[in-house]
């Protein structure tokens, strides 16, 4: 009797690919979109360069993907801040898992949305837009929700959402470049607890 097994369709690629990209995302973190080589990915990744074109496209598209993963990942506080009961622990919850983010133990030190582009020159004006895209797109989320909080009476309604928004979003910023540069969970904490000292109530 004939065998009815259908043989596989295509070879199965003999790497773990959310591994893979977990890797290059931590390389990116550390070294920026420019400063991450071909050779740094591939060997971290641990696949030659026809596997990781093969898996992932050029190495503009591997860095979009590393930034989801990213966003996904270690900065998946940002939604779970913005399901906070009050703008104020919105804030807080954002500007907690910044520090946290960008002083993580067995990770880079600041934020791979931050530093991943700023010293990129021509050639990494697409990682830096990408970047940009998604760091205005959390702007965009805070300022919705804090139009919300000023709609329902939890912030005052002489409140700017967009303001604010962007306060939260510079001293963000302002954490994983100091967090970078070496500064401690402990003392970027009591960088985060002063911002929200003034914070406006209703």
């Amino acid at each position: 009797m004939a065998s009815t097994r259908k043989a596989p369709i295509g070879r199965p690629r003999g790497f773990d690919e959310n591994e893979a990209l977990e890797r290059a995302m931590l390389v990116f973190w550390e070294h920026g979109y420019e400063g991450a080589s071909l050779t740094d990915l591939t060997s971290a990744m641990g696949i030659a360069r026809t596997s990781m074109y093969a898996a992932f496209g050029s190495k503009e598209e591997l860095f979009e993907k590393a930034v989801k993963r990213y966003a996904e990942g270690p900065a998946a506080y940002v939604a779970r801040a913005l399901e906070e009961p009050s703008a104020r622990e919105v804030a807080t919850a954002f500007l907690t898992g910044s520090v946290h983010a960008t002083t993580g133990p067995g990770a880079p030190s600041g934020c791979l949305a931050v530093q991943g582009a700023l010293a990129a020159g021509e050639l990494g004006r697409p990682a830096r837009d990408t970047l940009t895209a998604w760091r205005d797109e959390a702007r965009s989320r805070l300022r919705d929700r804090f139009r919300h909080a000023v709609d329902d009476g939890d912030l005052p309604p002489d409140a700017d959402p967009e303001v604010l928004a962007r306060y939260v979003m510079t001293v963000s910023n302002g954490i994983a470049v100091q967090a970078a540069g070496g500064a401690t969970r402990a003392e970027l904490q009591q960088v985060a607890d002063m911002a929200l000292r003034n914070w406006p109530v209703a």
